[in-house]
This record gives C-alpha cells, sequence and structure tokens, in this order.
C-alpha cells in the first residue's frame, strides 16, 4: 500500500520505484503501508519523505535533468559520491551530517535519518527572516575547515573522491563556463579558475556549501546536498558559502551589517582553521573564486532566485566585474569593496 501527496516529479510510478528503493535498503517489507511525501528544496534530486514501519526518513535520488530554465544535465552516479561524502563527513564530525540509514547502489538512491524542521531549522529561512547569528557562521566554518583539514592529510582521499568528470558537469561549466560565455571579455580569467579548481589536489570539497543545504541543528549546524563532492580546492567551499552572504544583502538590504558580520565571521574562523597550506594562499584564491561566483549567480546557469529586477542584477554584475579585473587582497577587502560599491 502507497499513500502520498501529488508533485510534479512525485507519481504512482515514482512511487512503486522508492518503495523498490527501499525495500533493497532492508528499510521497508514488502506489502506494509508507506506513506510518502514529497519535500521542498533543490533542483537536482527526487526527495522524500517517507514514513515506513521501521523509521522515517528522508529519500534521494538524483535526476539526470536538473529542473532549472536552462538545460543542465549531469551524471546520476553523483549519488555515490555524496553517499560516500556523508560517511567521511561522520567519520570526522559525528553529527555534522544526517544518519545514512540506508543505500540503494542499483537505484543510484540513498536514505538518511529525517531531521525534523522544528528542530533543525534551514540556515537560508533564518537569513531571509532576519535570523542573523554569527555563532551560525563560526560553527559552520568550524566544521567545514575541520573537514577540509582532516582530508587535506590523507592520501588516499584523493582516489576515493577522484569525481573530477561530475564536478565539472555540476558546478564548473554551470558556474563559470557558462558565465565566460555571458561575458566573454571576461573569459581568460575564468579560464584560469576552472584550471585552477581542475588540476586542484588538496582536500575534500563539498561543493554545494549554501545556507539551502545547512540545518541549524541544537548541537550544531548539519550539511546535506553533498552531490557535488571532489577531491580538489578546498577554497572553492568558502568561496561558495560566503557569496551567498553577500548577495543576501541585496535581498534583505535592511540587514546588510548582520549579513557582513557573517561573512566576516564565516571567513575568519576559517582561515584559522587552516593549517594544511598558508591561511594567505587559500585566502588569495577564495578571493578570485568569490568574485567570479558573485558574476555567476546573476549570469550563470544557475542564478539565484530572489536577485529579481534588473536594477539589483546589473549592481551585482558591475560590482563583481571590478573584483574580477581589480582582485582585492583579502577577503575583508572584498567585503569592502562589495558594500562601497551595492550601496554607494
Amino acid at each position: 500500500m502507497l499513500s502520498g501527496i501529488p508533485g510534479a516529479d512525485f507519481e504512482e510510478a515514482g512511487a512503486t520505484v522508492i518503495r523498490a528503493s527501499l525495500e533493497r535498503m532492508g528499510l521497508a517489507r514488502p506489502g506494509e503501508a508507506i506513506v510518502l511525501r514529497p519535500l521542498a528544496g533543490g533542483v537536482s534530486s527526487v526527495i522524500v519523505r517517507a514514513d515506513t514501519a521501521s523509521g522515517i526518513f528522508c529519500y534521494k535520488r538524483a535526476l539526470p535533468r536538473l529542473k532549472v530554465a536552462s538545460v543542465w544535465q549531469a551524471p546520476v552516479e553523483r549519488s555515490l559520491a555524496e553517499m560516500a561524502w556523508l560517511r567521511e563527513a561522520a567519520r570526522i564530525i559525528p553529527g555534522a551530517v544526517p544518519r545514512l540509514a540506508g543505500e540503494d547502489r542499483e537505484g543510484l538512491a540513498f536514505a538518511m535519518a529525517f531531521l525534523d524542521p522544528s528542530s533543525h531549522p534551514v540556515w537560508k529561512q533564518q537569513l531571509r527572516d532576519g535570523i542573523i547569528e554569527r555563532q551560525t557562521a563560526e560553527a559552520m566554518a568550524s566544521r567545514l575547515s575541520r573537514i577540509h583539514s582532516v582530508t587535506a592529510k590523507d592520501p588516499a582521499c584523493a582516489g576515493r573522491f577522484a569525481n573530477q568528470g561530475q564536478f565539472h558537469a555540476l558546478r564548473l561549466e554551470p558556474y563559470f563556463e557558462a558565465t565566460a560565455r555571458a561575458h566573454p571579455d571576461l573569459a581568460p580569467r575564468f579560464q584560469a579558475l576552472v584550471a585552477m579548481v581542475r588540476d586542484a589536489r588538496v582536500a575534500l570539497m563539498h561543493g554545494d556549501v549554501s545556507p539551502k543545504n545547512i540545518l541549524v541543528g541544537p548541537d550544531g549546524p548539519v550539511f546535506l546536498d553533498a552531490e557535488c563532492a571532489c577531491h580538489g580546492d578546498p577554497a572553492f567551499d568558502l568561496a561558495f558559502c560566503a557569496n551567498h552572504l553577500l548577495l543576501k544583502c541585496v535581498w534583505r538590504p535592511q540587514w546588510r551589517d548582520r549579513y557582513l558580520e557573517c561573512f566576516s565571521a564565516l571567513t575568519g574562523r576559517y582561515l584559522d582553521g587552516v593549517d594544511w597550506e598558508p591561511p594567505s594562499a587559500l585566502e588569495k584564491r577564495t578571493v578570485g573564486l568569490l568574485a567570479a561566483m558573485l558574476l555567476a549567480r546573476i549570469d550563470g546557469r544557475s542564478p539565484v532566485e530572489y536577485i529579481t529586477s534588473e536594477r539589483e542584477k546589473q549592481r551585482v554584475r558591475a560590482t563583481a566585474r571590478s573584483l574580477l579585473a581589480e582582485p582585492p587582497a583579502t577577503l575583508a577587502a572584498t567585503a569592502q569593496r562589495w558594500q562601497e560599491s551595492i550601496f554607494p
């Protein structure tokens, strides 16, 4: 027996696939009643709450084509990379990720323990609603730098996460190469950044450290959605998250000072944890990646949904182009130039 709430990607045929997958994982028995509820968030996967006799789980299966306006296809084998990242992160920091409850390698799907939103709110929603707490940014940075530090010192990690092809399809092409096509005069700069990240073999990247993928749990931040996991440049993760805090200043300008305080807390705490290379070297790479990401979230394949007016888009474009053309020396200087340009 199946019951659920219909949705664009959730029909009876899909429910049958999910049931079969849950049975292969040993999380449901043949014939038992299962309640399936589609969960919001993300454009790359089928994500469903599954209530079975053995518990409540979050079921996830990658889609071959992402749900965005432009054509964006990606290998579904990225589910395997995410499962591996969840296991690795749980080994390093227990509680930093949901418990992996089951793996279905045949169906390229998996299930995690379901974390109730009442006790684990999404960080993006908090930032949207004015719950902008420095300690959340600091705790998130501490956990991220710890994962990077441990994996940077693990020579075998590079082999376990040799997912450069998937990372290119999910991040480098849609963010940097697509944006370079929209700004051909900056193409050499984007090409250099692509090469830098593509060739790096430093530590384990999450690849999508966005506030929408971080839950603020009672025992600290919890990371979700590691589909882009790859052994590469940890500066990418720092830049990816810091980028969102700057863009939030445009979304909710009344709280810009608090977003910038979180930016400072995030970057400062993270750099304090860098022990695998000179922090100044990582910071320099982050500055360049951050500028590129600001422009990519306007003119790349995955623009942010909350910057809608052409006036706001143009202001971000102009600022990002300036930061790419004349990179600041530090992340603090980047934030200062951002503030002066966006809010003259």
